[in-house]
């Protein structure tokens, strides 16, 4: 073999996501980064494409109990690609349904940690909103600014705020497009916790993700369902809807090895079964 021929080196093969990393900072955690850097992570239909496959795949592999969502220290997602929009006509949004898989991560039965740190506005709000538990950074800043384009949210903005903050806050939010920052989420029960430290909010959201995974899995997913149910049942729908999933999770192996374990004074193992 020539010297220039034992030169070449193997090609390595070409990254399977280009607007998205996947990593496992925990054997049963997956954690999923925008990365858009030059846009700030602007959510394109690539990106969302990308995202839909990567969170499926973690919601059916047997090893990961919870997943994280994050972005850069500079933006977790700076609304949608505008670019992608401008031109658009009403026709081809109407007929194609235009937006309507950003709610594919909402059937994701495993949970979904929104890490947030800078900002997540328009698209990148929804996005956060969409997943089951916010842990924002104390940089992180809120809001719906669709009304400075000419339209409002169209990823759900108007709908899970309204659920979360109520109505005279969201009105006010949509209607201004004002932003708000990590305090005011907090204060008003958006997220549930702001993380102070850079950095700190990713390693924070896969701390409680690990936790979260180390519980019975069924059971995990039932609390998520149960929660949910809570947005769309009545009262007394929904409190008929949780004892049914509280009796169900007596058929399980993780029910018996949990209460035995309370009994005995020992910690569970849980087999997710």
């Amino acid at each position: 073999m020539s010297s220039s021929a034992s030169a070449v080196k193997p090609s390595e093969p070409a990254p399977r996501f280009t607007n998205i990393i996947t990593s496992r900072p925990e054997p049963s955690v997956g954690l999923i980064t925008l990365n858009r850097p030059k846009a700030l992570n602007a959510l394109s239909t690539p990106l969302f494409k990308e995202l839909n496959e990567a969170v499926r795949e973690l919601d059916e592999d047997p090893e990961v109990g919870a997943i994280v969502i994050t972005g850069s220290e500079k933006a977790f997602a700076a609304g949608a690609d505008i670019k992608e929009m401008k031109d658009k006509e009403f026709s081809d949004v109407y007929k194609n349904n235009f937006l309507e898989s950003w709610t594919l991560l909402t059937k994701i039965r495993k949970p979904i940690i929104a890490a947030v740190s800078g900002y997540a506005l328009g698209g990148g709000c929804e996005l956060a909103l969409m997943c089951d538990i916010i842990l924002a950074s104390s940089t992180a800043t809120f809001g719906q600014p669709e009304i400075n384009l000419g339209v409002i949210p169209g990823g759900g903005g108007t709908q899970r705020l309204a659920r979360t903050i109520g109505k005279s806050k969201t009105m006010e939010l949509v209607l201004t497009g004002r932003n708000f920052s990590a305090a005011e989420a907090e204060r008003w029960g958006l997220v549930s916790r702001v993380v102070e430290g850079e950095g700190k909010v990713v390693e924070e959201a896969v701390k409680m993700a690990s936790t979260i995974a180390s519980k019975g899995r069924v059971a995990v997913i039932a609390g998520k369902e149960a929660v949910n149910a809570a947005y769309e049942l009545n009262m007394s729908e929904g409190l008929r809807f949780e004892r049914r999933l509280f009796h169900g999770l007596f058929a399980t192996h993780d029910q018996k090895e949990g209460m035995a374990a309370f009994a005995e004074k020992r910690k569970p193992k849980f087999n997710h079964s």
